[in-house]
C-alpha cells in the first residue's frame, strides 16, 4: 500500500518543477513541438485485414465493431445496433471494471448474479451473465464474476437477440444482447505507460501498460497489468485484485495471427450483499449506503488463467479462412449471506451458503469468408463452426434454513452457523456439470445498388447438451440434448451518405430449465430450448462530429413455471422498446454521449422484474479552451422505477445518478506526458436501489454505491 501512495507521489512531484501544458485534444497539433506523435492502431484482435474500426469524432465510442461472424462492420452499415466503447473514455472514466464501461449505455443496467458477486448485465430488460461475455468472439474464456478494465480495448454492447450471429451463450444468458471483449494489442509507435491511484477508503492501485512492434511492425506485443488492494467506498468492504494479460500479434502480406494470455487474481470480503425482499413486505428505504451490512465471514476469492489463439489467411483476392482456440481454468471459493427482510422496520433472516468452484473450458471456431459478384449483386458470403467444452467440479454447503436474525439497519456480527446440508467434498469436488454446445452458420450479405442496399440473410443450426451429476457419488442425474434452427433476416438502405434505415429479424437461444420446486412432479426433467423472436426497425444518423440512432423493437420468449405440479413453459414475456443514442462531438471541445431507453415488458399481463420503463443518460466533455490541457466532464444516469417481483407488488423508486470529473495533460521535459484525472462518483451521495433481479425469477435488490472519489496519474515515457 505504501509503494502505491510512492508512486503516485513520485509521478505528480514532477509536476510543479517541468511543466508545458500540452494542447487540448482534438485540436490540431501538427505545427506544434510539444504535440506527441498520433498513433495509428492497424493490428487487429481478432487477426482481421481490416483492424479495429476507427473512433468516432470525440474517441468515446467507434464507428463500428464485430457483429459476430459477420466480423467488424461500419454503423453505418448493419441491420443491428452495437455501441462499441474505446480505451480512451475508459481510461478517461477511470473505469475499473466491465460495470463501470457499460453505465454509459442507457439500455444497459447492472445486476447482482444469484448467491454469488457475480456483475449481470440487463440488457432490454433480460440479463447478460459475465460469463457469458464473448472474448474476442469466443464464449467462456474470461473470469466468471469480475473483470478488470485494464486488459480490455473496446467493450462491444450489441443490443438485441444475437443466437445466430453469436451462438446460443452456454450459461443460459444473451436472449437480450451481447457483450465482446475486445482485448489489446500493440499500437504502431512504442507505449510506455504506468498509472497510480487511489479511490476512497484505502482503495489504492498501480497499473501498466506497455507494447513494441518489432520485425518491420510485423510482430507486435503488449503487456499489460494490475494490482488493486484495500477497502473500498463502502465501510467493511476490502478488494483485492491482480491482472496480467499479454498480447501478441502477427501481420504478414496473407496470414495474421494474434494470440492472448491472461491471469486475473480477485479476492472479496465483507462486500455488500444483495438483499432479497420477502412476499407481502413494501420495499423499504435504503440501509445506509456507505457502511457494508455482511457478515465477517463473507468473502469470495476467485482465480482465472485463460488464452486465446487466433489466425486468418488470404487464400486469394476471393477467399479468406480463419480459425480460433481458447481455453480457461477457473477456481473460485465463497461464503455468501444474502438477508430477506421480513417487516418494514427491516428485520430479516439469512442462511450461509459456501461453495467451491472449478471450471475447465475448451472452445473453438473455424471459418470461411468469400467475396465476390454475380451480375450486378455482391456477395459476402461467410460460413462458420463453433464448438464448446465446459466441466465444472462443484460443492457446497448450506446452513440451518431456519436461518438467523438481523437487520438491515442495524446489522449485528453473528457467528457462521454450521452447515446442514452438505454437497461434495471441498478439498476434491467431483465433476458435476458438463456443457457442450456447437454450430454451423452461413450468412449472406448481398448488396445492391453500389452498396447503397444491402440484405442480410442466414441460419445457424445450434445443438446444447447439458448433463448433471451427484455431487457425492458423481454418479449422472440429467442428461439433455436438444438442437434448433435460429435464422436471420436484416435489410439497410443508405438513404443519403449521412443517413441508413434498417430492420432485422433475429432469434435468442438459451437452454431450457431444468424442472424443480416443491410438489413438483416432474423434477428433473430438462425444457427444450428457449427462444426470443425479435423484430427491429429504425435509422442511424453519421453527421461527420455527430452520429446516432434510433430503432424500435419487439421481442417474446418463454417462462417457466408449475401449473397443476407440473413444470413447464407457462407463458410469455413480451418485450417492446424504442432506443436513442446520440455520440460525438457538438462541437470541437464539447464531445456527448448519451440516450434514452423506453421499455414495456409483459409477463402474463405484469411487467417484468427489473425491467424500468424509462433509462436514460447523457454525458458530456468539454476540453476548456482558456486551459490548453483541462478537461472537464460531467454524466447523469437515469433509472426509473421497476418491480422486484411478478405480481407488481412491490416497486422500487426511480432515482438520479450524477458523476463529474476532470483531467489535465502535459508535458514534462518535452517528451514525457503527464495525465491527472480526478473523478467523483454518485456526486451527490444519493441512497438508492440500484436494481432489481439479474436472475430470472429472483427480485434481489442491489444497493447503489455511496460517493466515490478517484484520484489518479498517468505517465508516458
Amino acid at each position: 500500500m505504501h509503494l502505491f501512495r510512492l508512486t503516485l507521489t513520485a509521478l505528480s512531484l514532477p509536476l510543479a518543477l517541468h511543466a508545458h501544458p500540452l494542447l487540448a485534444e482534438g485540436n490540431d497539433t501538427t505545427d506544434d513541438p510539444l504535440a506527441l506523435p498520433s498513433t495509428e492502431i492497424r493490428a487487429s484482435a481478432d487477426a482481421s485485414a481490416e483492424g479495429l474500426p476507427s473512433a468516432y469524432a470525440g474517441g468515446q465510442v467507434a464507428r463500428g465493431g464485430r457483429v459476430g461472424l459477420l466480423g467488424n462492420q461500419d454503423n453505418m452499415e448493419t441491420p443491428f445496433q452495437l455501441t462499441s466503447y474505446t480505451q480512451m473514455l475508459i481510461q478517461d472514466q477511470q473505469a475499473a471494471s466491465v460495470a463501470a464501461i457499460v453505465e454509459n449505455d442507457p439500455a444497459v443496467r447492472t445486476a447482482r448474479g444469484f448467491g454469488n458477486f457475480q456483475q449481470v448485465y440487463m440488457v432490454r430488460g433480460l440479463p447478460i451473465y459475465s460469463d457469458d461475455m464473448s472474448y474476442n468472439g469466443l464464449y467462456g474464456l474470461l473470469p466468471r464474476q469480475y473483470l478488470d478494465a485494464e486488459l480490455i480495448e473496446r467493450v462491444e454492447v450489441l443490443r438485441g437477440a444475437n443466437a445466430f450471429l453469436n451462438g446460443a451463450a452456454p450459461g443460459g444468458s444473451g436472449l437480450g444482447g451481447a457483450i465482446n471483449i475486445v482485448p489489446k494489442r500493440a499500437p504502431n509507435q512504442p507505449l510506455n505507460q504506468i498509472t497510480a491511484g487511489v479511490r476512497s477508503g484505502t482503495q489504492t492501485y498501480v497499473t501498466g501498460d506497455f507494447a513494441r512492434r518489432l520485425a518491420d511492425d510485423r510482430i507486435g506485443v503488449r503487456l499489460n497489468f494490475a494490482r488493486r488492494d484495500g477497502d473500498t467506498a463502502v465501510d467493511g468492504e476490502s478488494n483485492e485484485l491482480s491482472m496480467f494479460a499479454l498480447g501478441i500479434d502477427y501481420r504478414g502480406e496473407r496470414l495474421r495471427i494474434s494470440a492472448d494470455l491472461g491471469h486475473q487474481d480477485h479476492q472479496l470480503d465483507d462486500i455488500q450483499p444483495a438483499i432479497s425482499i420477502a412476499s407481502g413486505v413494501d420495499i423499504p428505504s435504503v440501509p445506509d449506503a456507505s457502511r457494508s451490512i455482511a457478515q465477517p465471514w463473507t468473502f469470495s476469492n476467485a482465480r482465472d488463467t485463460f488464452g486465446t489463439l487466433r489466425a486468418e489467411y488470404d487464400f486469394n483476392d476471393y477467399f479468406t479462412g480463419w480459425v480460433a482456440a481458447g481455453m480457461r481454468d477457473g477456481d473460485e471459493a465463497g461464503t455468501f449471506s444474502e438477508p430477506t427482510v421480513i417487516n418494514a422496520n427491516g428485520d430479516s433472516t439469512a442462511n450461509r451458503f459456501s461453495n467451491v468452484r472449478e471450471d475447465t473450458v475448451k472452445t473453438g471456431e473455424i471459418g470461411l469468408r468469400s467475396l465476390f459478384q454475380t451480375g450486378s449483386v455482391g456477395h459476402k458470403v461467410t460460413l462458420s463452426g463453433s464448438v464448446y467444452r465446459m466441466d465444472s467440479r462443484n460443492a457446497y454447503e448450506f446452513s440451518d434454513f431456519a436461518g438467523f436474525p438481523g437487520n438491515i439497519y442495524q446489522p449485528v456480527d453473528a457467528p457462521s452457523p454450521p452447515p446442514t446440508l452438505i454437497g461434495g467434498t471441498f478439498g476434491h469436488p467431483l465433476l458435476t456439470d458438463k456443457t457442450r454446445t456447437s454450430s454451423v452458420a452461413l450468412a449472406d450479405v448481398l448488396s445492391f445498388m453500389d452498396e447503397r442496399l444491402q440484405i442480410t440473410l442466414g441460419a445457424r443450426y445450434q445443438k446444447i447438451s447439458s448433463y448433471g451429476y451427484d455431487y457425492n457419488s458423481g454418479a449422472r442425474t440429467a442428461a439433455y440434448s436438444e438442437n434448433e434452427i435460429t435464422p436471420v433476416a436484416g435489410v439497410l438502405y443508405r438513404l443519403t451518405p449521412e443517413l441508413s434505415v434498417y430492420a432485422n429479424h433475429i432469434e435468442g437461444l438459451v437452454k431450457g430449465d431444468v424442472a424443480s420446486g416443491e410438489n413438483v412432479v416432474n423434477t428433473g426433467e430438462m425444457l427444450a430450448p428457449y427462444k426470443t423472436r425479435q423484430n427491429e426497425v429504425g435509422m442511424k444518423y453519421d453527421g461527420g462530429r455527430i452520429g446516432g440512432s434510433l430503432g424500435v423493437y419487439q421481442s417474446r420468449k418463454q417462462v417457466a413455471g408449475v401449473e397443476d405440479g407440473v413444470f413447464g413453459v407457462i407463458g410469455h414475456q413480451r418485450n417492446r422498446g424504442l432506443e436513442l443514442s446520440l455520440y460525438g462531438q457538438a462541437t470541437p471541445q464539447l464531445s456527448i454521449l448519451g440516450g434514452v431507453s423506453l421499455l414495456d415488458s409483459d409477463v402474463e399481463g405484469n411487467d417484468a422484474i427489473g425491467a424500468p420503463k424509462l433509462q436514460a443518460n447523457l454525458g458530456v466533455d468539454w476540453m476548456v479552451p482558456a486551459v490548453s490541457g483541462l478537461a472537464l466532464d460531467a454524466r447523469a444516469i437515469h433509472t426509473g422505477s421497476q418491480y422486484a417481483d411478478i405480481d407488481n407488488q412491490q416497486k422500487l423508486p426511480s432515482w438520479t445518478r450524477f458523476d463529474a470529473g476532470v483531467r489535465y495533460s502535459l508535458l514534462l521535459d518535452g517528451d514525457q506526458q503527464v495525465t491527472l484525472r480526478a473523478r467523483v462518483e454518485n456526486l451527490a451521495d444519493k441512497e438508492y436501489w440500484a436494481t432489481a433481479g439479474g436472475y430470472p425469477g429472483d427480485g434481489s435488490l442491489l444497493i447503489g454505491a455511496p460517493r466515490t472519489f478517484i484520484l489518479s496519474s498517468t505517465l508516458d515515457f
